[in-house]
């Protein structure tokens, strides 16, 4: 069950991190490596967690200001400003949606993604 937990989140979290690492390649000239966006994905997710934990008890509010925590670590780790990591956060839930939705139709995984909120 424990290794069942961890090859889980490792897909989970190789499917966010291509999400980020597509969006950061697409809304910058940033040259990103896949560890980088692992990482990236891994704050995020963290970010998102512990926001989500503490104010997410508050409705709408609770869930805006963890999506606000997690374009905040896009903001911080790559370049580009509040709105360029919207941007990579937009591209990156399009490509994690879609890479899960194939993964989930062929009976590979569930549909969601560490590192990427809602997908």
């Amino acid at each position: 069950m424990v290794l069942d937990t961890v090859i889980v989140f490792l897909i989970s979290l190789l499917v966010g991190s291509l999400g980020i690492y597509v969006g950061v390649s697409l809304a910058t000239n940033e040259a990103i490596g896949f560890g980088g966006a692992a990482l990236t994905a891994l704050l995020g997710a963290l970010a998102w967690g512990i926001v989500s934990l503490v104010l997410g008890g508050i409705p709408l509010v609770g869930a805006l200001l963890a999506l606000l925590a997690w374009i905040g670590v896009i903001n911080v780790r790559h370049s580009g400003g509040w709105g360029t990591a919207a941007l990579i956060g937009i591209v990156a839930w399009l490509v994690a949606g879609a890479v899960l939705y194939v993964l989930a139709g062929i009976g590979l995984v569930s549909a969601s993604a560490v590192g990427i909120p809602g997908a």
